[in-house]
């Protein structure tokens, strides 16, 4: 099964004429049954502008990223939690090495998160920093997991906790045991410890003797010193140890709580992005702050490839809000703003787009009810701005949070197949609901289904590498505050996108050469694999309610 999807093309004889090129942008629908040249009417369809296109592995920083929950992925051996095994089993879904071929997604990076040891279900709290928990597999398991990804294009990206602790690590119970005996010039140097009284009411702290040490997230999870040069020795052993096994990135758990009272976030981040690309020069590294973007900008200036644009993600975030308002328009001004604010800190910043993440009610849960059209519109939206995307796994199934009162709700296990649900449990939770399209078995039967938009876009990303790597350079205004367009810029190359946001309206767009010379369709994104596909005859396109295009210079 080719990974394009693509309608096919039909040709039909009129009066002894054939029908051939990229198709007539008129036709006739024939509902009799017979065949056009029987009822005298004839019926055309514009060909798939990506057919006959290559799609090129990206062998950069530049990916498209799948995140996946660690323990409930997959599970190999029926304990009930997913696995570093259960994960290769799956991985020729994520990425099969072939971008011109194969039924897998597509995705060619693989965020984890929490492997280290933790009594906690999310893993978050590391007792051990230099091995695996165990209910994963083991350090041989993991290595492993890595040389199959690596063999095909998959980069490797791990979760590290870098602002706290588990209460339970032993550098942490040594600290404790010196701070009990007024001893603060040894291991209590790693943490954040200070007389009692220190903090106000508002910070929540662990008591030890007539210390407190600072602990934002809970009384199990202790902060990081991360201004002594104890607590930096430490994590440049452990960026080495993981560096070593062949793993590709990191994304830094938390980076919002770097910048506090005795330490500069900013410089801090500088200093370990230093490190790790000392190590290794092309290392990724994204970070987690769901600041503004004046805190967003500062943080970039330390050199960091990527911070998540938490401000467009989300249910609640600008792009679903812009969707649901049909402001195709003011997003784009959005889009536009935020790109030209973090590449004045950070000229080489690799954006990172997401609709939801392990933190966050499933995006299905509130796209689903408005219909697969608008699903499928989201994703177009997030994934076709420059930078890397992210996908949470279940996303492109449309996996819904059967409960929204609980993040181990949004935690639940992958579908593989709608027929036969796994037997996971997270923290408790057992009750899995089907999407409304089946699983990944189902959707990949169905040329309409989520999956297979997904795929689609991922490949035209990987035909059209400018999407990922270009600049926002300015927005295009076609006086229509349900269309959003805005152009890319790359290697001297142009491109432009553009979204109908309209529930219900279709728009014809006018494109000079004054935009994009000689321009073509290299890519489009409808609502439906029925839809005929994008045209642009004679200078004009016509778009359909939510949809979308990206065209480029025909030369």
């Amino acid at each position: 099964m080719k990974k394009l999807l693509s309608l096919i093309i039909c040709a039909a004889l009129l009066g002894g004429c054939l029908l051939t090129g990229c198709g007539s942008s008129e036709s006739s629908k024939d509902n009799s049954g017979s065949s056009g040249a029987e009822s005298g009417s004839t019926e055309t369809k514009t060909a798939d502008p990506m057919e006959g296109l290559t799609a090129a592995a990206s062998t950069d920083k530049y990916r498209n990223v799948y995140q996946i929950f660690t323990q409930s992925f997959c599970d190999s051996d029926g304990d009930g939690i997913g696995d570093f095994k259960g994960i290769i089993s799956q991985l020729d879904y994520i990425n099969d090495g072939d971008p011109n071929g194969g039924d897998d997604l597509g995705t060619d990076a693989l965020w984890m998160t929490p492997i280290n040891p933790s009594e906690s279900y999310h893993k978050y709290s590391v007792e051990d920093y230099y091995n695996v928990d165990k209910s994963f597999g083991t350090l041989e398991d993991f290595d492993k997991l890595v040389e199959e990804c690596h063999k095909r294009g998959i980069n490797v990206i791990l979760d590290l906790v870098l602002n706290h602790i588990s209460y339970k690590n032993p550098l942490f119970l040594e600290a404790c045991e010196e701070v009990e005996k007024g001893k603060l010039d040894g291991k209590a140097k790693y943490f954040e410890f200070h007389e009692k009284g220190y903090y106000d009411e508002t910070v929540q702290t662990i008591s030890v003797g007539d210390y407190v040490c600072e602990a934002n997230f809970s009384p199990t999870m202790p902060e990081w010193n991360l201004t002594s040069d104890k607590t930096k020795e430490e994590f440049t052993k452990i960026a080495k140890f993981w560096i070593d096994r062949g793993v590709d990135g990191f994304r830094l758990d938390a980076v919002k709580y770097f910048d506090n009272k005795h330490t500069n976030g900013p410089e801090f981040l500088k200093w370990f992005v230093d490190t790790c690309r000392g190590m290794k020069d092309d290392f990724y590294l994204v970070g987690e702050d769901w600041d503004d973007d004046s805190k967003i900008k500062e943080f970039y200036t330390s050199g960091i490839d990527s911070l998540f644009a938490f401000r467009f993600a989300q249910s609640f975030g600008e792009i679903v809000e812009n969707i649901n308002t049909h402001s195709g328009q003011k997003l784009v001004k959005k889009f536009v703003s935020y790109d030209k604010k973090m590449r004045e800190s950070n000229p080489d910043y690799i954006n990172a787009m997401f609709l939801s993440n392990h933190d966050q009610a499933r995006i299905a849960n509130a796209l689903e009810n408005k219909g697969l059209a608008v699903e499928k519109f989201a994703a177009n939206v997030y994934m076709l701005v420059p930078g890397n995307s992210y996908t949470y796994y279940g996303e492109e199934i449309g996996m819904l949070a059967p409960n929204t009162d609980s993040d181990k709700y949004y935690r639940l296990p992958m579908i593989f197949d709608s027929e036969n649900l796994p037997d996971i449990t997270v923290d408790g939770a057992s009750t899995i609901e089907a999407p409304t399209g089946g699983g990944v078995k189902q959707q990949l039967e169905n040329k309409d289904s989520l999956l297979n938009h997904y795929r689609r876009l991922i490949t035209a990303k990987l035909q059209n590498p400018e999407i990922a790597r270009g600049k926002i350079t300015a927005q295009q205004d076609f006086g229509d505050a349900a269309v959003g367009a805005y152009y890319i810029e790359a290697d001297g190359k142009k491109l432009m996108v553009i979204h109908n946001f309209s529930a219900d309206k279709e728009t014809t767009l006018e494109i000079t050469d004054e935009m994009i010379p000689n321009a073509k369709v290299c890519a489009d994104f409808l609502g439906s694999a029925d839809d005929a596909h994008l045209e642009l005859k004679d200078g004009k396109i016509t778009m359909p309610a939510y949809s979308s295009v990206v065209i480029r210079s025909a030369s």
